[in-house]
């Protein structure tokens, strides 16, 4: 009999939007269990530590510049990974903006750019390593919805759009790629602390009705309880799992 494994020992994990919050939580979360992480950053000067964090866990780190609306920095940082590490095992597809906004006010401009990373950037940086994994006969693709996928937010119409769209991408990419040994998972977090909620979260109000729509739990989540997921979802142990996307949002669309 064989038991599940949850390390990732000897794989190689490439993480967009890997900076800060979410993305800099999942990259250190995949070295610690194995993986050595190729860093995909908006701005490659902007790690802030993380690439020394991850060379203390005894993992190999790789910054890359990585602005997911720009084809060719998707392209050369599959690439760049590839290069330097001979394969991509795992992608995790964390970048994305949210511009809020009351839909009759929505600009076009905000609604390019949600698309062009949310959307765009999450199918055109699975399709440059899908391609990798293809020719390796396996790979892990985890995509970052969100709850805002399955339950309306108020002024992120745009944003709320695009993560129900990356939750049914993710069924359709694992349909097609099964077949090669990849499998293509998502997870969809509720609010979480990090830098991109710390200014929404500071309103009273706003926290207050946000804790308590969190039926079951009643708290705001830490970066590490998404990461968590992600590493399962990229394990062994998730190999049975694949077009799913895992709820993280302590109880808020069970309600």
């Amino acid at each position: 009999m064989e038991y599940p494994r949850f390390t990732l020992s000897g794989q190689v994990a490439l993480v967009t939007g890997a900076a800060r919050g979410l993305g800099r939580a999942i990259s250190l979360a995949l070295a610690h269990a194995g993986a050595d992480v190729a860093l995909g950053l908006r701005d490659v000067n902007a790690d802030a530590g993380l690439l020394a964090e991850i060379v203390k866990l005894g993992r190999r780190a790789l910054p890359l510049q990585m602005d997911v609306s720009r084809m060719e920095q998707i392209v050369r940082a599959v690439d760049s990974t590839v290069k330097e590490f001979g394969r991509i095992d795992i992608l995790v597809n964390n970048a994305g903006i949210a511009p809020e906004n009351p839909a009759e006010d929505v600009r076009e401009e905000d609604f390019d750019a949600t698309l062009a990373v949310n959307l765009k950037g999450t199918f055109f940086a699975s399709q440059a390593a899908g391609r990798i994994m293809i020719r390796q006969k396996s790979g892990k693709i985890i995509n970052m919805s969100s709850q805002a996928g399955f339950a309306a937010l108020p002024t992120e119409s745009i944003y709320c759009m695009t993560k129900a769209g990356i939750a049914h991408l993710t069924k359709c990419l694992a349909v097609e790629w099964g077949k090669y040994g990849i499998t293509v998972n998502a997870v969809a977090p509720t609010f979480i602390h990090t830098p991109g909620t710390e200014n929404a979260l500071s309103d009273a109000a706003f926290r207050a009705d946000t804790v308590e729509r969190i039926a079951a739990l009643h708290r705001i989540g830490e970066p590490m309880e998404v990461a968590g997921a992600v590493v399962f979802l990229a394990s062994s142990a998730a190999s049975l799992i694949t077009g799913e996307t895992i709820l993280i949002d302590g109880g808020w669309t069970a309600r």
